[in-house]
């Protein structure tokens, strides 16, 4: 796993993707920091129309919720494979 991002505002919902996606790497014993991206252009060109998302290895994998930490923790083995 290269890069994550969290594409978003900054609103509350994106903070605590942040803090869960976080936790979940953690958890994982994976060490690559989180890029927050708030420019909308930049969350426009990824397709993105509902926040949070979550961006693994330049794939979007999460647009317009937020799981708890076990489903990221899924979600990020999955995208690790």
């Amino acid at each position: 796993m290269d890069n994550v991002k969290v594409l978003g505002s900054g609103c509350a919902k994106c903070r605590t993707l942040e803090t869960r996606t976080g936790e979940a790497l953690a958890g994982l014993g994976i060490a690559v920091p989180i890029e927050k991206v708030t420019d909308y252009a930049d969350i426009a060109s990824w397709g993105v129309v509902s926040t949070p998302a979550l961006v693994v290895d330049d794939q979007v994998v999460l647009a317009g919720r937020v799981p708890t930490v076990e489903q990221l923790s899924v979600l990020l083995q999955g995208a690790r494979l």
